[in-house]
């Protein structure tokens, strides 16, 4: 099972990520056309931030695989998209509610580009996974073993392919556009996966 999307929640915690200064994930690029702020705290109070953000982050990403051990709550001005515990991400709650209008209406913009990238190109999604799967069966002389995997299609800086989680990885729109840099990048995923 391959699922794609351009989620308005990752979205939006990427976008928090950059103006707040917080580099977790190190590899992964910043957002195309958002100026990366540099943070302007002292080292232990964005150590703290940092941690909530990444907690927030793997939330985020695979909310299945990484519950809240404590009740969540919406955060005012993010309308469903952000949750936070009710304890322990004091720091994060006050540092991404001043952002809330401008996280979301990049959210919304970059959600409503890839969906009509996407709404051109019906039924290409699935033949690209299918022909990846196709020519690792070919490679390996087997079926395919089942596997989930979720592609989060971001405007990142950089063009690439990166896991952000156990079961997700982020692709750039440029590379997803690409039919033939694409089908090469996945390749290795679904080897790795199926």
């Amino acid at each position: 099972m391959v699922r794609e999307d351009a989620s308005e929640a990752v979205l939006i915690a990427l976008y928090l990520r950059q103006v707040l200064g917080v580099r977790a994930p190190d590899e992964l690029p910043p957002l195309r056309g958002l100026a990366t702020v540099e943070a302007e705290r002292d080292s232990d109070a964005h150590a703290t931030l940092e941690r909530q953000w990444r907690a927030y982050w793997a939330m985020t990403v695979e909310p299945q695989a990484h519950p809240s051990p404590i009740p969540l709550d919406l955060v005012d001005g993010f309308e469903t998209l952000v949750a936070l515990p009710v304890e322990g991400a004091d720091a994060l709650r006050e540092a991404i509610e001043p952002h809330a209008a401008e996280a979301i209406a990049f959210a919304h913009a970059a959600h409503a580009a890839y969906t009509s990238r996407d709404a051109g190109r019906t039924g290409s999604a699935y033949r690209a996974y299918a022909s990846a799967i196709a020519v690792h069966e070919r490679q390996v002389g087997r079926r395919a073993h089942s596997f989930e995997l979720n592609v989060q299609i971001l405007p990142l800086a950089q063009r690439g392919l990166w896991w952000i989680g156990s079961l997700t990885i982020a692709v750039t729109d440029g590379l997803r556009g690409d039919v033939v840099a694409f089908d090469a990048a996945i390749h290795p995923i679904i080897a790795e996966l199926a």
